[in-house]
């Protein structure tokens, strides 16, 4: 499999609001409907070493930090219930970009035998400080198939998307599930917050997912799309954040009513703020 970015054209320019306020391009590829972040720094360290990326830490400091821990443990609950909805061999499970380790946990806690990835040191000292014992790299795991391999939010973090994706096949069992959130630039709260949509997230975000660009990234390995579940609270955490980034003082009652609008037109074009794909093996 080799992902051809030849054909592209300027989508969008926009900023990393997070850390650094340096601009950078979002190129489309009509092929795989798929945007890609221009240029990509070689070293990608250094725009992860932010006490707001909440990702990597437990904080809850800010209103912005709050609201997304209190959503984290809403959302964690659905994601065992769906986990526990497939009926796998051995209940075996490896989490990609386990950040702090609380999904891990929460399987491991149900009697999951799981494995966690995270390639930040400071989210896995936290996740160590759960009795978790994490893994800074895909790499090191060998010759293990896994019946569930999930991925929230991470995909769009991976330099060497055909590469990973690859791998992910190699590792899932020949009836396992692979469960990926990502954002979708198709939803209506991306089109509205423009180059402030915080799901653009540069450079962290590499690539940036349509549902067509899922569908064919996957066939590409023999892989399809089973089923697609939306994520609501998303459309709503981050309109907060790029309405933060606009500096609009009203960006509490602005964000919850674009987040509202979002889910609500989404109902009828299923182009929700982020979606869940619930990906298999090619049926013979």
């Amino acid at each position: 499999m080799k992902l051809n970015l030849n054909s592209t054209k300027l989508y969008i320019k926009t900023k990393d609001y997070t850390l650094t306020n340096e601009e950078f391009e979002l190129h489309y590829n009509s092929k795989f409907d798929l945007l890609f972040t221009n240029p990509k720094p070689k070293n990608l360290d250094k725009y992860y070493d932010s006490n707001d990326y909440i990702s990597h830490t437990d904080s809850s400091k800010t209103l912005v930090d709050k609201l997304y821990q209190y959503v984290k443990n809403y959302t964690l609950k659905n994601k065992l219930k769906l986990i526990n909805s497939f009926n796998t061999n051995q209940k075996k499970i490896l989490d990609i970009g386990a950040g702090t380790g609380d999904f891990i946990s929460v399987c491991k806690n149900n009697n999951w035998n799981t494995t966690g990835i995270e390639p930040s040191k400071k989210a896995r000292d936290i996740a160590s400080t759960k009795n978790l014992v994490l893994r800074d790299s895909i790499d090191k795991i060998v010759e293990e198939k896994f019946d569930i391999i999930t991925m929230w939010h991470v995909l769009e973090h991976v330099p060497n998307l055909d590469e990973y994706i690859v791998k992910l096949k190699k590792l899932l069992t020949k009836d396992g599930v692979l469960i990926i959130a990502v954002p979708n630039y198709k939803s209506y709260d991306a089109k509205y917050h423009k180059e402030y949509w915080a799901a653009y997230d540069v450079p962290r975000h590499l690539w940036h997912f349509s549902k067509t660009s899922i569908e064919k990234l996957f066939a590409m390995v023999d892989m399809y799309v089973e089923k697609r579940i939306p994520m609501i609270f998303d459309s709503f955490y981050v309109s907060l954040l790029s309405e933060k980034y606009k500096k609009n003082k009203m960006q509490l009652f602005r964000a919850f009513y674009i987040g509202l609008v979002s889910n609500l037109k989404a109902k009828q074009s299923k182009e929700y703020s982020s979606l869940i794909y619930i990906i298999r093996n090619t049926k013979n």
